[in-house]
């Protein structure tokens, strides 16, 4: 490594415990989480599609987008690959790939928050410079849901 990465790599050691890595690029997780490996020191998915592939380089969890849409779904295919029980981690994350995709159609949280109204939690539109989602992808987003029969929080 260079001297820059050594630098940062000491700076985690003393002053950094845990981050949240949503670059979507698991090549620098894997980089990162190598360079951390014998540090006292936590690494956290900010992506939902690439869950299983960041816990299963060592990752602890993740800090997720579409937890708040489908909470139960979200925790039990983490718990399940943390576990051991790949399988059910891999089908969960598999069958709802589309609706995490979808959460996405549009920069974060707009579709999220499109998302929550749809299921009735009526939390409004972002403010500016955000707005309101396309029509487009906001059908796309509600027949996802309503494929998948989400209901909201049970």
């Amino acid at each position: 490594g260079s001297i820059h990465d050594d630098y940062r790599i000491d700076y985690l050691r003393e002053h950094i415990k845990a981050m949240k890595d949503a670059t979507d690029n698991i090549a620098y997780a894997m980089d990162v989480l190598t360079k951390t490996r014998d540090l006292d020191f936590d690494m956290y998915s900010g992506c939902d599609d690439n869950i299983l592939p960041f816990i299963a380089a060592g990752g602890k969890g993740v800090i997720s987008v579409s937890a708040n849409i489908i909470p139960d779904i979200s925790h039990d295919m983490t718990a399940s690959f943390l576990k051991g029980d790949v399988k059910k981690a891999r089908e969960l994350q598999l069958k709802y790939n589309d609706l995490v995709n979808a959460l996405f159609l549009e920069t974060n949280p707009v579709p999220v928050k499109e998302a929550m109204n749809f299921l009735g939690y009526e939390v409004g539109n972002c403010r500016l410079p955000l707005g309101a989602m396309n029509e487009s992808n906001r059908a796309r987003l509600t027949d996802i849901l309503t494929a998948h029969e989400v209901t909201g929080w049970k």
